[in-house]
């Protein structure tokens, strides 16, 4: 069953253009552990600049593409602003930190089910902010961007200048470590005021798993916890998603720049441990194209 996944997944990424979406059987190591309700995707750039969507939902795994979904370059860094949609339409604005010219852009696209095909039938990219050289991770929280360059962490509010979207000039939170920290994805803010904390999660170099918790009205106040000690070093991509059935876990979808991906259920997402985590290898998918944390 495995084979076949690979089979599946590199048939797509032989393809020059794509609008399908192509299904690929589970593996059998992380089924029993990971409840059939819980879903989890990401998006990827291949090195052509197609953009693809890889997908575990309903204990399967898949990768879809989209014709004229083609950004021409592969960023950095990526991550959502926001999105609606319904079967047959939908828009989404995110932001991509530039390979080489140092500008994040606001990608902006539309797509429609045109004759039982997803197209790209709008596509822009604009500039938004300069000085973003180097950067390797983006997770936003809104209304905050953060950003890890280098050893640093940085945060950028979101704001409108003469009706214009735009960023502020950015804080840097810590000046050391981040060049450990492999993934970083935001998962949800916990009170209000001026106890608000974004809660994000990530992986390092050393293999842990982590939640970072940055209060919003002081944030270079960062408080962390190790969920899993060792076991996540090869991560280059992590996701979180949701469990229907169970609106107090999430699914983690991590993917390592050899292709590999696992998948794993936190029966518990806000209880800061990571002893309830379960789950496993899902194999190699061929998933290799540049993937990032949603």
């Amino acid at each position: 069953m495995r084979k076949s996944i690979v089979a599946a997944a590199t048939a797509l990424t032989g393809l020059a253009v794509a609008g399908v979406i192509v299904p690929a059987g589970p593996a059998a190591a992380a089924l029993s552990d990971v409840p059939a309700d819980c879903g989890v995707s990401t998006a990827a750039y291949r090195s052509d600049g197609q953009r693809l969507s890889y997908v575990y939902s309903g204990q399967t795994t898949s990768t879809k593409a989209y014709v004229n979904d083609n950004l021409g370059w592969v960023p950095t860094a990526h991550q959502q602003i926001g999105g609606a949609g319904d079967d047959t339409f939908f828009r989404s604005t995110e932001y991509a930190a530039h390979p080489t010219d140092g500008w994040l852009y606001k990608v902006s696209r539309q797509g429609e089910l045109v004759d039982g095909t997803w197209r790209i039938t709008a596509q822009s990219a604009s500039h938004l902010k300069d000085g973003f050289a180097g950067t390797r991770i983006l997770a936003t929280a809104s209304p905050y961007l953060y950003r890890v360059a280098g050893t640093s962490l940085y945060r950028y509010t979101e704001t409108y200048v003469d009706d214009v979207f735009t960023l502020t000039s950015p804080v840097r939170l810590t000046t050391s470590g981040w060049d450990t920290v492999n993934t970083l994805t935001y998962e949800r803010t916990e009170e209000t005021g001026t106890a608000a904390v974004d809660v994000l999660i990530g992986t390092k170099s050393n293999g842990e798993l982590k939640e970072w918790r940055i209060n919003r009205a002081t944030p270079t106040t960062i408080t962390s916890t190790v969920l899993k000690a060792s076991g996540w070093a090869g991560f280059t991509s992590l996701s979180t998603g949701y469990c229907s059935a169970h609106p107090d876990g999430r699914a983690l979808l991590g993917i390592k720049a050899t292709g590999a991906a696992s998948v794993h259920f936190d029966a518990d997402a806000t209880d800061g441990v990571g002893t309830d985590l379960k789950g496993g290898s899902l194999g190699t998918l061929g998933w290799t194209a540049k993937a990032y944390g949603q």
